[in-house]
C-alpha cells in the first residue's frame, strides 16, 4: 500500500481513528495533514506524528472554515472523513429530535460540507472515504439516530462514486472501536461493556484504531475501489 509521493487531508485527524490513520499514511510514503476543531487535541496529536505531519485547526460544520483550510491546502491527493460525534445515541423513544438535529449537523453535514468544499483542490482521480459505522446496516438497540446520519452517509457513497469519477469515492464501517469516542463513560463501565461486546464478537475482542485504519488506507490505494463499503466490525453483523 504505497502512497508515496501523495498528500492526504485526514479530517477528523486529531485523535481516535483519523489519528491511527494518518499514521499509517506516513508509514506508507505519504505527505498528510491532519485536522480538526480543538487545538489543543490538534496539539497533542501533532506531538506523537512524525514531524513531517502538519496540522490546521477546522471546523468542519463550516463553509468558511473548510474553504480556508483547502486554500491553504492546496491540491492534493486523498481525503479522509474522520469526524465523529456523540450526539444522535440513545432509545428512539426518549431520543429528543433536537438532538438528532446536532447529531446530523455534527457528521452527515460535517462530511457533506467537506466533500463540497474539497472538490476544488481534490486531484481528479484521487479519493474521498468516509468513515461511519457499523450501525448504519447493523440494528443495536439504543442506535436508530446514530443509524439514520451514517446510513444516511453510506446511502450517498455508491452515488458520489458515479457523479465524482474518475474520483474513487468509498467508505469504511467500523464496528466498537476502542476510542475516545467511549470517554464520557466511566472507566469500569466502560471496560465491562467491552468485554460484554468481546464475549459476543467472532473475533473476542473490540476493535483498535489502527484495524479501522488499514482498511481507510487499502481504500486509499487501490485505485481500482470505488463505491464499496468494507465492514471492520469484528463480524459485528453476522453474529
Amino acid at each position: 500500500m504505497d502512497l508515496e509521493g501523495q498528500k492526504v487531508a485526514v479530517l477528523g485527524g486529531t485523535s481516535g481513528i483519523g489519528l491511527a490513520t494518518a499514521r499509517a499514511a506516513v508509514d506508507a510514503g505519504a505527505t498528510v495533514v491532519i485536522a480538526g476543531r480543538d487545538p489543543q487535541r490538534l496539539e497533542k496529536a501533532l506531538k506523537e506524528l512524525p514531524a513531517t505531519v502538519t496540522g490546521a485547526t477546522v471546523d468542519a460544520t463550516s463553509t468558511d472554515s473548510l474553504k480556508d483550510f483547502y486554500s491553504d491546502l492546496g491540491t492534493f491527493d486523498h481525503l479522509v472523513l474522520a469526524v465523529s460525534g456523540r450526539a444522535g445515541g440513545g432509545p428512539f423513544e426518549s431520543l429528543e429530535a433536537e438532538q438528532l438535529r446536532r447529531a446530523f449537523e455534527g457528521k452527515f453535514f460535517a462530511y457533506f460540507l467537506a466533500i463540497q468544499a474539497a472538490l476544488k483542490t481534490l486531484r481528479e482521480g484521487g479519493s474521498i472515504v468516509l468513515v461511519t459505522a457499523a450501525s448504519a446496516r447493523t440494528p443495536f438497540p439504543g442506535t436508530s439516530g446514530l443509524a439514520a446520519v451514517n446510513g444516511a452517509l453510506e446511502a450517498m457513497i455508491p452515488t458520489l462514486a458515479l457523479e465524482l469519477k474518475p474520483t474513487r469515492v468509498n467508505g469504511v464501517s467500523p464496528g466498537v472501536i476502542d476510542t475516545p469516542w467511549w470517554d464520557d463513560m466511566p472507566q469500569e463501565r466502560r471496560q465491562a461493556a467491552f468485554a460484554q461486546m468481546a464475549a459476543s464478537s467472532p473475533v473476542a475482542r473490540v476493535g483498535q484504531p489502527e484495524d479501522v485504519a488499514g482498511a481507510v488506507l487499502f481504500l486509499l490505494a487501490d485505485s481500482y475501489m470505488t463505491g464499496t463499503i468494507i465492514e471492520c466490525d469484528g463480524g459485528a453483523r453476522i453474529k
